[in-house]
């Protein structure tokens, strides 16, 4: 299923809630300039990456959801190191497409499985001329495993 801007295909999980006052555009206007302790207020996951997929920033609501070290994960190439299952078309492709344009902002249901379980997410995929860089927006979706 190929995703469309803005909008999360039929079926997947809900587009991402920023907080209750701030809509998901007015946070990423203002991302870029977000101090480490503000990303890690948010309610949900944040990675920002270079144009070659490695990680500059990784807030610790998303490392929290993901068990792992945020600290960690900083220098690692995400598509690779960190999140290899990552490495398909709706994600990775979208991810280079957006590079090379510069120009990216899409959402789309995504599946990670973890030795804990599944879990079940939106993405937004957003890529910043300010800082030449792309931020991985995770809102966190419970829903039951697939079978």
């Amino acid at each position: 299923m190929t995703p469309t801007p803005h909008t999360p295909p039929t079926g997947e999980p809900v587009p991402l809630q920023a907080t209750t006052t701030e809509s998901l555009d007015a946070l990423i206007q203002r991302v870029d300039g977000m101090s480490e302790v503000e990303l890690d207020h948010l309610p949900l996951g944040m990675i920002q990456l270079d144009a070659q997929g490695r990680i500059l920033k990784f807030n610790r609501t998303e490392a929290a959801l993901a068990r792992i070290q945020a600290s960690e994960q900083i220098g690692k190439n995400f598509f690779y190191d960190v999140a290899p299952c990552t490495r398909v078309r709706q994600f990775f492709g979208l991810f280079q497409e957006g590079v090379r344009a510069k120009k990216l902002y899409q959402t789309f249901g995504f599946v990670f499985r973890f030795a804990h379980g599944a879990r079940h997410v939106a993405i937004t995929l957003f890529y910043s001329d300010k800082t030449n860089s792309v931020w991985v927006l995770v809102s966190d979706k419970k829903m039951p495993d697939a079978p």
